[in-house]
């Protein structure tokens, strides 16, 4: 036997065939423009188009959590790293899907104090 298989506390079931599952991931991202119906954010992890995600926006007036789908996603440039290396940098297109009147309204409250060319903040991706 493995010694890895020794440290275990259960055993693992090898299983053939299909069995799906669903990995929910939390990428910290900053908020380039918001509108009513999505929002251009910038991130330093690949994003796939057509993917399913919720946006948690981290504003001053609180927090609010958007159903969404990102439209589109791209390279928009590198930062070096201490180390010399370079990370690259992607903004990204969300769409806001099946917004509750109640989101609705912390969405237009965190509208009215966001201020031209001020950003909104940090906000965080839940896939």
């Amino acid at each position: 036997m493995p010694e890895f298989e020794k440290r275990r506390s259960a055993p693992r079931i090898l299983i053939s065939g299909q069995f799906g599952a669903r990995v929910q991931a939390i990428l910290d991202v900053r908020v380039i423009e918001l509108s009513a119906t999505g929002a251009r954010i910038e991130h330093g992890e690949v994003l796939r188009p057509g993917s399913a995600c919720a946006i948690q926006l981290l504003s001053a007036v609180g927090s609010v959590i958007l159903s969404a789908r990102i439209v589109h996603s791209a390279v928009v440039g590198a930062t070096p790293k201490p180390d010399g290396e370079r990370v690259l940098r992607y903004q990204s297109g969300l769409a806001f899907l099946n917004v509750t009147p109640e989101q609705r309204g912390a969405l237009e409250e965190t509208l009215k104090r966001v201020t031209p060319g001020g950003g909104v903040g940090d906000a965080r991706l839940i896939f």
